[in-house]
């Protein structure tokens, strides 16, 4: 979750208005390059961290109107005993019918939008002066960037994300090389950022790149406020 297919869009370069408090940067790129890597690591250094996927599945699994809306529609076994719902169920019947996807997507998305919002908003009223991390697979897609003060792409050799799927999903090489070709494109994500990293690598270069970008853009940003 979210389970729209991402789509080449033009880029959209405009950024919210340069504001005291919070630095929010945009986490983009294509499955496979090390985006949670990065995410992870700057979390570590002390961002908030808004993750769009987990915020996805507590909107799945959480959400009673949600909750009721998908059991109207797959079947009260779409939740399994633990509550959760099954995703590979809902992915098969999307992935063959567009309307049954523009439907989970009218009902999910917004939910999703709304809570990293909340997020945002939330630091501000802490009085929170570090960075918040969005990462969000459909960022771009969502025209999400015009509520960053920066984008960051992370991109890697196509390969490496291959091998990278392979072994974190569970899928085959050719399962992980179709879904690439079916995603956004690489140069769409850098023509979107602000800076972009090339994750091709170690995962400790991959993370003082991510670092060293933070930074750039930081400075560049309260300096053109």
């Amino acid at each position: 979750m979210p389970f729209a297919t991402p789509t080449d869009r033009p880029a959209i370069r405009s950024r919210r208005a340069p504001a005291p408090g919070a630095f929010v940067v945009g986490l983009v790129g294509p499955a496979g390059a090390g985006k949670s890597t990065v995410a992870r690591a700057l979390e570590a250094d002390g961002a908030r961290v808004l993750d769009g996927d987990r915020l996805g599945h507590d909107v799945a699994n959480l959400d009673p109107e949600v909750r009721a809306a998908l059991t109207a529609e797959y079947g009260p076994q779409v939740y399994g005993a633990d509550g959760t719902l099954d995703r590979k169920q809902v992915a098969a019947r999307v992935f063959t019918d567009p309307a049954a996807l523009a439907r989970l997507n009218q009902l999910v998305h917004p939910r999703i939008l709304t809570r990293l919002r909340d997020g945002i908003a939330l630091a501000a009223r802490d009085g929170f002066t570090g960075v918040v991390v969005v990462d969000a697979a459909l960022l771009l897609d969502w025209s999400f960037e015009r509520e960053c003060d920066a984008v960051l792409a992370v991109l890697a050799p196509s390969e490496q994300q291959v091998e990278r799927l392979v072994a974190t999903r569970g899928w085959s090489a050719d399962q992980a090389r179709q879904r690439l070709a079916n995603a956004r494109r690489p140069e769409s994500f850098a023509a979107a950022a602000d800076q972009v990293i090339m994750n091709d690598g170690s995962e400790a270069q991959a993370v003082a790149k991510a670092r060293a970008a933070v930074v750039r853009l930081r400075a560049a940003r309260t300096g053109a406020a």
